[in-house]
C-alpha cells in the first residue's frame, strides 16, 4: 500500500484568481494530467498546480465527484491499456493446463512465454503502483479529508482493487472460463514445477510476482487473511505441491532404497525451505513442510525403516551413521514417539544379541567339566566364552552408543529404546551375572595388567554399563563376592587400588547396601594384615626358640560378610565336614595363632579354611648319582598337607588315596583336584601315580617323585579347576540359584515387613507393587514368592488380614 503522507493546505491566494473555475474545466486539467502519468510524461506537470486543482474542488464540496471521476479514469485505463498488454502475451501454451511431463519443446516453449506473461504482469503492476503513488500524492487532500470522514475507501486502494478485477480477472478473448488471473496462476505453479524438477528460473521474478498478490485483496480491506496470495495462489500452490509430493513419494519407493529415499526426502525439505524463504510468503513454509511430512515421510517412512535390504537393520549392520541420522530426521518430523524406528531398531538390537548369547550357551551346553585334566581345555573354553560374551556386548554398546550420537542426536527417546533393548537380550541369558563377573574377575586378576589409569577406568566403566542392564543385581552380587574372595585370599588381584575403584563405582551405580558386604571384606583383609603384624611381634617377644618356625600370614573373615561356599563347614550332602588334619608343626603354628587371637578376642570362635589358603614350600629331590635338586613350590594349603606327609615315609615308600584322606580329612572331590596337580599335570609332577592315567581313583597309589625336575626354581602348581575363574558347571549353578532364592525371600519378608511398618493398612494389590517396586533395584521379585512371604508372615502373625475387606487388606501387628 502507499505509504501515508501529511496533508498540506495550500496557501492562501494559491487557489489562484478563477473562483468561478467549472468543476468540468477543472478535472479536464486533471484527467489530461493523470493520462501523461501513466504514459510517463509527467516531468513537464506542475505537481503543485494539480494539488491545488484538487484542493479547489474538494472546497467546493465536490469531492465525491472527483473521486468517481478519478475511479472511472483508472478503470478504464487498466481495462483498456493495460489489460490488452498482458492478455496479448497469453499463447496457447500457456492455456495447456496439465501436471503430466511435457515433452522439452513444449516445457521450453511455456517457459519463455511464462517468464514473458510474468515480467509483463510485475512491470505492469510496478508502473501502477507508481502512477498511483504520485496520483494520490495530487489528491491527498480529498483521500486524507474527505475518504476518512465518509469512511470511504482511498482512491489508492480502489485503484488497487480495479487492477485486481479489470487485468487480473479479465476474461481471455472472451472465454469466461480463463482469466488473466487462472493463467496467471497456472504459470506460476508450473514455473515451481520446473524448479522442482531441476530447472533454473528466475527466482526474483517469482518474488515480485508473490509482491504483487500480497498486495492485492480479496475485498478491498487490508487485512492479512484476506490477501490474494493467501485465499488463491497459496491453496492452489499446497494443492498442487501435495499432487506432486504424493506421486513423487510413490515413485521413489518403488524405484528408490531406503538411503536415497531418505536422501531425496531431505533435500526436498532443504529445497522446500530454500524456495520459501527466498521466493514466497513467510507462512507458506510451515504449510509446504506439512505437505512434504504428509505425502513424502508419513505415508512412506515406515515402509522405508522396514525394507530388507536397506533398511534401518541394513544401515546399522552397515554403520551407515548419516542414512540413520537421516531417518531419524525424517521420522522426527511426523511421529513423536517414532515407533516405526525405535521397533526395528530394538528388534535389530535384540537380533544382535541373541546371537552373541547363542554364541555362548553352545559353550554352556558342553557337558559339565569333570574332575580329569582332559576336561580342563573344555572349562578353559567356557571361560573364555564368557569373557567374549561380555567383549562382544560391549562392542555391540560401543556400536549403538555410536548411532545413537551421531545418528540419533543423542534423543532420549532412542536412548531408553536402546536401553530396553540391551536388558531385554542381556537378562534373556541366565548366565549374564556370572559372565559379567567373571568378567571383572578376568581383568582384575591379569587383564588390567599394564594399562593405563585411564585405560583402566574406561575398562571399569564399561563393566558398570553393563551392570545396570543387570535386573537380578543380587544374584550378580553372589558370583562378584566369590571371584573377589578368592582374588583377595589368593592375593591374585593385579590393584588393590583398581579393586576399590570398581567397588566404588558400583556403589555409585546400585547404593551403599550393594556394595556393605564387599566393603567388609576389605575391611577384613585391612585388619588381617595388622593382625598377622602384630602376632609376629608376639611370637617375637616369645623368644621362640625354634629357627624353622613357619612365618605365618593369616585371613580372619566375618562368616556373615564372605561367600557362603568358602565359609560352611558342610559338604554339598549337607554333612559336617570334619577339620582338615595337619602336620604336627603346623597344627602347633595354628595353636599358637588360637591362643593369641582368642586372648584379644575372648568369645569368639575360630573355623580355619585350609581350601581357601596357599603355601611356600622348598621341595628337595635326590637323585640316586647323589646329586640334588630344590626348588620352591607355591602350592595350596591341601597340597602342602599332602606333600608333607611323605617327609614321614621312608625311600620308595607310597601312599594310596584312600590312606592320604584317612590321615588328612582332606575332602574327596578337593583331594582328587589336588593330586591331579601334584601327580597328573606334566610340568608339575612331583609326586608319581600308579598306575599312570588321568584319572584318580580311590585304588591309586602315590610315591614322591625323585625324578622331578624342571627348568624354573619357582614353581606354582595351580589346583586342577581350582574354581575361582570359571562357569559353574549344572550342579553348582542349581545350588548358586537355590541359595539365591533363599536370600531373596528374607529380603522380600523384610520388603513386606518395613512397608507395612509404616502404611498400617493396605490393600493386597498395592503391597505387592510397592514390594515389588522397592526390590526393581536388586531383582525382579516374582510375584508367587511375594504372596508366599505375605501367607508366611501372616502364619508368623507379623501381619493379619483385615476381615470382610474389598479388595483384600492386610493390617500390620506390632
Amino acid at each position: 500500500m502507499k505509504p501515508r503522507a501529511k496533508v498540506r493546505v495550500p496557501r492562501r491566494g494559491m487557489t489562484g484568481r478563477n473562483e468561478n473555475d467549472d468543476f468540468a474545466s477543472i478535472w479536464s486539467i486533471l484527467a489530461s494530467s493523470i493520462r501523461e502519468i501513466h504514459t510517463k510524461n509527467s516531468s513537464l506537470l506542475s505537481f503543485e498546480e494539480l494539488y491545488r486543482s484538487a484542493y479547489k474542488l474538494v472546497l467546493r464540496k465536490q469531492a465525491m465527484d472527483l473521486y468517481d471521476k478519478v475511479a472511472n479514469l483508472e478503470k478504464d485505463w487498466l481495462y483498456n491499456e493495460v489489460r490488452g498488454q498482458v492478455a496479448s502475451l497469453i499463447t496457447p501454451a500457456l492455456l495447456t493446463i496439465t501436471d503430466s511431463a511435457d515433452t522439452i519443446e513444449h516445457a521450453n516453449e511455456r517457459k519463455a512465454a511464462g517468464e514473458r506473461l510474468l515480467i509483463k504482469l510485475k512491470e505492469v503492476w510496478e508502473d501502477h503502483q507508481l502512477c498511483m503513488g504520485m496520483i494520490t500524492d495530487v489528491l491527498m487532500y480529498m483521500d486524507r479529508v474527505v475518504m476518512q470522514e465518509l469512511r470511504q475507501q482511498s482512491i489508492f486502494d480502489t485503484s488497487m482493487c480495479f487492477f485486481r478485477d479489470c487485468v487480473l480477472r479479465s476474461d481471455i478473448g472472451g472465454d469466461e472460463s480463463a482469466t488473466i488471473s487462472s493463467v496467471f496462476e497456472n504459470t506460476l505453479l508450473f514455473m515451481i514445477r520446473l524448479e522442482r524438477e531441476g530447472v533454473i528460473i528466475d527466482r526474483a521474478l517469482i518474488r515480485h510476482c508473490v509482491y504483487m498478490l500480497e498486495g492485492l485483496y480479496e475485498d478491498g480491506m487490508d487485512q492479512a487473511s484476506g490477501k490474494l496470495y493467501h485465499t488463491t495462489f497459496e491453496p492452489a500452490f499446497l494443492k498442487a505441491s501435495r499432487r506432486y509430493y504424493a506421486a513423487e513419494g510413490q515413485r521413489l519407493l518403488t524405484t528408490t532404497d531406503a538411503a536415497t529415499f531418505c536422501k531425496r526426502v531431505t533435500a526436498r525439505i532443504r529445497e522446500e525451505q530454500s524456495w520459501c524463504q527466498q521466493t514466497l510468503s513467510p507462512g507458506t513454509e510451515a504449510k509446504i513442510m506439512e505437505v512434504i511430512d504428509d505425502c513424502l515421510i508419513r505415508d512412506y517412512i515406515g515402509e522405508v525403516i522396514r525394507m530388507d535390504d536397506s533398511g534401518v537393520k541394513y544401515m546399522t549392520q552397515n554403520d551407515r551413521l548419516e542414512d540413520l541420522r537421516n531417518v531419524h530426521e525424517l521420522i522426527s518430523r511426523v511421529d513423536v514417539k517414532k515407533a516405526a524406528l525405535t521397533k526395528v531398531v530394538q528388534q535389530t538390537v535384540v537380533e544382535y544379541g541373541t546371537a552373541i548369547n547363542n554364541a555362548a550357551q553352545e559353550f554352556s551346553q558342553n557337558p559339565s567339566a569333570s574332575t580329569t585334566p582332559d576336561k580342563q581345555p573344555a572349562m578353559n573354553l567356557q571361560t573364555a566364552a564368557a569373557i567374549k560374551w561380555v567383549d562382544d556386548v560391549l562392542q555391540l554398546k560401543e556400536k549403538f552408543d555410536r548411532i545413537w550420537e551421531e545418528a540419533f542426536v543423542k534423543d532420549q527417546l532412542m536412548q531408553t529404546s536402546l536401553t530396553t533393548s540391551f536388558s531385554d537380550f542381556i537378562n534373556i541369558n541366565p548366565r549374564s551375572t556370572e559372565y559379567l563377573s567373571l568378567f571383572f574377575d578376568e581383568n582384575l586378576r591379569k587383564g588390567i595388567k599394564g594399562k593405563t589409569e585411564e585405560e583402566v577406568d574406561t575398562l571399569i566403566d564399561n563393566g558398570i554399563t553393563l551392570l545396570r542392564y543387570i535386573r537380578d543385581k543380587d544374584l550378580f552380587e553372589v558370583y562378584y563376592k566369590k571371584h573377589l574372595s578368592r582374588r583377595l585370599l589368593m592375593k591374585r588381584s593385579v590393584s588393590m587400588d583398581a579393586e576399590r575403584q570398581m567397588i566404588a563405582k558400583m556403589k555409585m551405580e546400585v547404593g551403599n547396601t550393594f556394595t556393605q558386604r564387599l566393603e567388609s571384606m576389605f575391611k577384613d583383609m585391612a585388619v588381617s594384615t595388622d593382625l598377622t603384624s602384630n602376632y609376629r611381634d608376639y611370637i617375637s617377644r616369645q623368644g621362640d626358640p625354634d629357627p624353622k618356625r613357619v612365618e605365618l600370614e593369616m585371613s580372619v573373615l566375618t562368616s556373615t560378610m564372605w561367600p557362603m561356599d568358602i565359609m560352611s563347614s558342610y559338604n554339598r550332602n549337607g554333612q559336617v565336614q570334619p577339620p582338615c588334619v595337619f602336620p604336627k608343626n603346623i597344627e602347633s603354628l595354628k595353636q599358637s595363632f588360637e591362643r593369641f587371637y582368642l586372648d584379644k578376642h575372648s568369645g569368639r570362635k575360630l573355623s580355619w579354611l585350609p581350601g581357601m589358603g596357599t603355601a611356600d614350600i622348598r621341595a628337595t629331590f635326590r637323585r640316586p648319582n647323589g646329586k640334588v635338586e630344590r626348588h620352591d613350590l607355591n602350592v595350596s594349603t591341601y597340597a602342602m598337607v599332602i606333600l608333607l606327609l611323605f617327609n614321614e615315609l621312608p625311600v620308595g615308600e607310597s601312599l594310596t588315596f584312600e590312606e592320604i584322606q584317612e590321615q588328612t580329612n582332606i575332602p574327596t572331590n578337593e583331594l582328587i583336584r589336588n593330586l591331579q596337580s601334584l601327580a597328573v599335570a606334566p610340568k608339575t609332577r612331583v609326586l608319581r601315580k600308579e598306575p599312570m592315567s588321568k584319572g584318580v581313583q580311590p585304588t591309586d597309589r602315590f610315591f614322591f617323585n625323585d625324578q622331578f625336575t624342571s627348568k624354573f626354581t619357582r614353581l606354582k602348581i595351580g589346583v586342577v579347576s581350582s574354581g575361582g575363574n570359571k562357569v559353574e558347571n549344572k550342579e553348582e549353578r542349581t545350588e548358586t540359584e537355590k541359595k539365591t532364592s533363599d536370600e531373596r525371600g528374607g529380603t522380600i519378608e523384610a520388603a513386606i515387613v518395613r512397608i507395612m511398618k509404616q502404611r498400617k493398612k493396605l490393600a493386597h494389590s498395592q503391597l505387592i507393587t510397592e514390594v515389588i517396586s522397592q526390590l526393581a533395584a536388586r531383582f525382579t521379585p516374582d510375584v508367587n514368592m511375594v504372596k508366599k512371604r505375605i501367607e508366611s508372615l501372616i502364619d508368623r502373625e507379623y501381619l493379619e488380614r483385615v476381615t470382610d475387606s474389598d479388595p483384600p487388606a492386610y493390617t500390620y501387628v506390632a
